[in-house]
């Protein structure tokens, strides 16, 4: 698999980069970085000791020329830009960035048509297994206890609360029949009156360089239900963005997520 990395002197980048090196069926294609970034310019490897013959570039035709896949978990406005000339070029996609509004998932969703893609807030073959322990539990708990999802991530995160967060919130929501646009509340202060228990809560820590740390919160009468994933390193994003590139392998179009990938959904 020929491999091009969005971002790759970042900190996911560069575990990315690390893990497709690693892979033996996998071959770096190409690296791509914002021009002015400290890294710009120096060999992708670099930061492992390594020559691998890829430069960190903004050339993004370029690399694309070269590449069957693109990973990229960077930021909305630079996915997209990226999306189009993937779907130019029938580059397919793993896409891991977070905080896209709904008009730019409409775009991965239309380009879908006609280029393979796998979009998901949290590529970690764990977080997705969560996913489905959720949904059981939420239809298991769906009266008498009051859902809140508690979210933590490094100081650098910028969009809150997180999208694995809301990917909870909206398995949760879905488990039970509800809209999560509806009953999400993403944040109390003040005199805000007893708790309405049809109510998703929403609570996001940001500080120093966690990883992500994720716990839903089902609280009973006399009990409480606690389920957690903690992330203590991001190769466990970046393996299962390989996962997703062989599971596109004879994927011509679509867009699926990791449920899909790993058969749970």
């Amino acid at each position: 698999m020929k491999i091009a990395i969005a971002g790759a002197s970042g900190r996911m980048g560069r575990m990315l980069v690390e893990t497709v090196l690693a892979a033996p069926d996998a071959q770096l294609s190409g690296a791509l970085g914002r021009a002015g970034s400290a890294a710009f310019g120096q060999d992708a490897g670099a930061f492992l000791g390594r020559t691998t013959g890829m430069t960190i570039t903004d050339h993004v035709d370029a690399v694309l020329s070269q590449s069957d896949y693109l990973i990229d978990f960077t930021r909305p406005d630079s996915t997209l830009e990226h999306l189009t000339l993937a779907r130019r070029h029938g580059v397919k996609m793993i896409i891991g960035t977070t905080g896209f509004d709904d008009a730019q998932k409409a775009a991965l969703a239309a380009a879908a048509q006609d280029l393979a893609i796998v979009f998901a807030p949290n590529m970690s073959v764990g977080v997705n297994v969560t996913f489905k322990l959720l949904d059981l539990a939420a239809r298991f708990l769906s009266t008498g206890y009051d859902i809140e999802i508690i979210e933590a991530h490094h100081r650098n995160k910028v969009d809150a609360p997180s999208g694995t967060a809301l990917r909870m919130g909206e398995v949760i929501a879905d488990a039970l029949g509800r809209n999560l646009s509806e009953v999400a509340v993403y944040g109390r202060e003040g005199v805000t009156g007893e708790r309405d228990p049809s109510t998703i809560g929403f609570a996001t820590v940001r500080g120093g360089d966690i990883v992500g740390d994720h716990t839903v919160l089902f609280a009973g009468i006399g009990e409480r239900i606690e389920i957690s994933h903690k992330s203590s390193s991001r190769v466990s994003y970046a393996r299962g963005a390989l996962v997703a590139a062989r599971f596109l392998a004879d994927k011509s179009h679509g867009l699926f997520d990791m449920q899909d990938v790993l058969g749970l959904a």
